[in-house]
């Protein structure tokens, strides 16, 4: 799945997101709308984690859908 898809099915995923991430809020995922930088970003923030580490984590996320 490319970004392209997870923004048009951003609604669809937000459920397998809180999962994932269960620190992230609703208002998280408003403000992150399907952007993986501010999606990334917001992992990274919640969870303490470098940049990197938070991007590689949502690329795993990802690539596994």
């Amino acid at each position: 799945m490319n970004w392209d898809q997870i923004e048009g099915n951003w609604k669809q995923l937000r459920g397998r997101m809180k999962s994932k991430w269960g620190k992230l809020t609703d208002d998280d995922l408003d403000v992150a709308a399907g952007k993986r930088d501010q999606l990334a970003g917001r992992i990274q923030e919640r969870y303490g984690m470098k940049k990197d580490a938070a991007e590689r984590e949502l690329d795993r996320f990802i690539g596994s859908l």
